[in-house]
């Protein structure tokens, strides 16, 4: 079985300003089931409790605790949010029953509703299989006549089959599927993709499906020229862009609290720059951040990278 949870305020703690001068103070812990009245200029954060698709992919299990780690390093920071815009905890899913595809389903409900509120979603895992609800709610949300570019900021192109069920590794293949049963357009570019880090039926999968993407090797700082060329190019062909970012993309010297761990690895620098060029194009319509398992994390290094993103984000937008 699938749980909703609405998100008890003690999990976002910080300083205390009386002021909302940090995120803390400034968030709302609502029920979304019940919530009716449409939010406008508004932020929604959901969590996405599960790792069942980890194990399934045999990674190391514990992301399903994610969720909370991130909201604890959150919670901390300043908020420089304007006061007409709502900073909104819409709560997490937890996956109780082991059936992934159940959950992704659930997840797919709730990004809709989210967009169809007029606030922006910033979905918070757990495993990468976060990706296929969370496309298939934007999705929903669009329409099929609309293009949606799915920018994925990671190591592994994440495009195993999915001929035995689901998992974290499985997502860009399920959606790219779904897109020639629909005869719709698979755009997906991959950021940060290690020749280590993937077998070679990965890379001609990704050739076969028209894969865009990146070495890690050149995605630094050094060659953002490139870098923001490949962007405006894919950017420009679409309507929409959905970012995921996978924590086990950066070095394990920013990020040790991940499922598949590598000190090779790129930057938050480049990631930042990439985001920010993402922003400017004003076509980004929802994200989400993958992987992080507080289990493995080593003085929260990778939470509070997870929240520097988050909080960077939605200021941006």
């Amino acid at each position: 079985m699938n749980r909703y949870m609405v998100t008890k305020p003690g999990v976002w703690t910080g300083r205390i300003s009386g002021q909302q001068l940090y995120l803390h103070e400034k968030v709302k812990c609502i029920n979304l089931e019940k919530e009716n009245k449409d939010k406008k200029k508004a932020i929604a954060f959901l969590g996405y409790a599960c790792d069942v698709g980890i194990k399934r992919n045999q990674g190391r299990i514990g992301a399903g605790k994610g969720p909370d780690a991130i909201r604890n390093a959150l919670g901390k920071l300043p908020n420089h949010l304007e006061k007409n815009v709502d900073f909104l905890d819409v709560g997490t899913l937890e996956c109780q029953d082991g059936k992934l595809e159940n959950i992704q389903t659930h997840l797919s409900e709730k990004v809709a509703l989210l967009l169809e509120k007029g606030t922006f979603p910033i979905v918070i895992g757990g495993g990468h299989d976060i990706a296929y609800g969370h496309y298939n709610g934007i999705k929903k949300y669009v329409g099929p006549n609309t293009s949606i570019g799915i920018i994925n900021f990671d190591a592994h192109f994440d495009l195993r089959s999915d001929s035995n069920g689901g998992n974290s590794g499985t997502p860009f293949y399920q959606i790219a599927q779904d897109c020639k049963i629909d005869t719709s357009t698979f755009n997906y570019l991959c950021l940060g993709i290690r020749w280590d880090a993937n077998d070679r039926t990965l890379f001609e999968t990704a050739t076969k499906l028209g894969v865009d993407y990146i070495e890690n090797k050149d995605f630094t700082m050094q060659n953002t020229s490139i870098v923001f060329r490949k962007l405006q190019d894919f950017i420009t062909n679409v309507d929409h862009i959905y970012v995921t970012i996978d924590l086990d993309g950066f070095s394990s010297a920013y990020a040790p609290g991940v499922s598949a761990p590598s000190p090779i690895g790129f930057s938050p620098n480049i990631v930042l720059k990439s985001l920010e060029s993402i922003l400017n194009s004003k076509k980004l319509i929802s994200i989400d951040i993958a992987e992080m398992n507080p289990k493995y994390d080593i003085d929260n290094h990778t939470a509070k990278l997870a929240a520097s993103l988050v909080h960077y984000i939605m200021h941006a937008i």
